[in-house]
């Protein structure tokens, strides 16, 4: 589905979690006005389409109400005319009780992604987030009872979690079989409480070998229960970039995790023969970013040889005669370093 961001930063947030900054993070830092989102939405829609305009950056459904109703006012005015399928808004598990929910489902609001971050208490407490993983739970029941869509959005690696923690989030989450997740690995920016607690020494952040590792594993998860994880890492941009003091960000942090995958798929897929056939649609993600598990490949398995061959299923590999799911090979673990 296409989207048709619309960014308010900061706007309606109660609280400045510890690793949040986003007038440094993102180059889109001054809430849009009525006008502007007007003109915006004017230029890049097309006369007709099944995206849907979302509101980031803020919480939305702790604006004004007149502010909500204008924002709501203007987008569905764009979804009558058919240009647009739906509306999405991302906010806090603790700004959306039954009757904010109505109202929104009422003005158009067709999904809603939630900011749960963890289901640890301990993590949401030390990362200042100001809602417990109860407020999660709730959230996302409510949004699903109601007929909305629903997103979560998870931080892997904050002040106080751990691989297990990051799994079990990850799993608490599923349990609550939402319509799909993002995962944004946390990263150390300038001017962030995080950043006075990383300058003292009071905060390690992962490293991205760390990170691609851990969300390779979460990665694994989601696909086996068929969960869509619609983003892994933070969206590049410059402002970003230029303010990031530490932390496992990549500009392609996505294919990194999914060719995680795939080299440990083709781990074990090597033992079984020499030619390896995949779908030609994956096999950037086989290769891997500059092609990093070709390297490997070269240094492992030397006379490993991997085919683009339309024939084979996306997300499947073909060793000498038979035929097996990247899911199911790279959930068999191993060393493959």
């Amino acid at each position: 589905m296409r989207i048709y961001p619309v960014f308010i930063p900061h706007a309606g947030c109660p609280h400045r979690c510890l690793f949040c900054a986003q007038d440094r993070s993102i180059s889109q830092s001054v809430v849009a006005d009525f006008k502007s989102v007007t003109n915006f939405l004017e230029e890049v829609l097309p006369q007709q389409g099944d995206g849907e305009i979302a509101f980031y950056g803020g919480t939305f459904s702790l604006l004004p109400s007149i502010q909500q109703d204008q924002y709501l006012t203007i987008a569905g005015r764009f979804v009558a005319s058919g240009q647009v399928a739906g509306i999405r808004i991302s906010t806090r598990p603790d700004a959306l009780d039954d009757r904010c929910i109505a109202r929104l489902r009422i003005s158009g609001v067709t999904t809603v992604e939630i900011g749960c971050q963890s289901f640890s208490e301990s993590v949401l407490t030390a990362s200042g987030r100001g809602h417990t993983a109860s407020d999660s739970i709730s959230a996302v029941r409510r949004c699903l009872k109601a007929g909305l869509q629903v997103g979560v959005q998870l931080m892997p690696g904050l002040p106080g979690g751990d691989a297990e923690e990051a799994l079990m989030s990850l799993r608490q989450a599923l349990e609550l079989k939402p319509s799909f997740v993002r995962i944004y690995p946390t990263v150390v920016i300038d001017g962030t409480v995080l950043a006075d607690f990383w300058k003292s020494g009071g905060y390690q952040p992962w490293t991205l070998d760390e990170a691609v590792d851990l969300c390779a594993d979460m990665l694994l998860l989601c696909r086996q229960v068929e969960m869509p994880v619609i983003r892994l890492g933070l969206q590049r941009d410059p402002q970003l970039e230029e303010n990031l003091l530490a932390g496992p960000y990549h500009p392609a942090f996505g294919q990194l995790v999914r060719s995680r995958l795939w080299r440990r798929a083709l781990y074990h897929a090597g033992s079984h023969g020499k030619q390896i056939y995949v779908n030609p649609n994956d096999l950037s993600d086989v290769m891997g970013h500059r092609n990093e598990n070709r390297d490997w490949l070269k240094r492992t398995r030397p006379a490993v040889c991997v085919i683009a061959d339309k024939a084979v299923f996306r997300g499947f590999l073909r060793m000498s005669d038979r035929e097996v799911s990247l899911i199911d090979l790279s959930a068999q673990g191993g060393h493959y370093d």
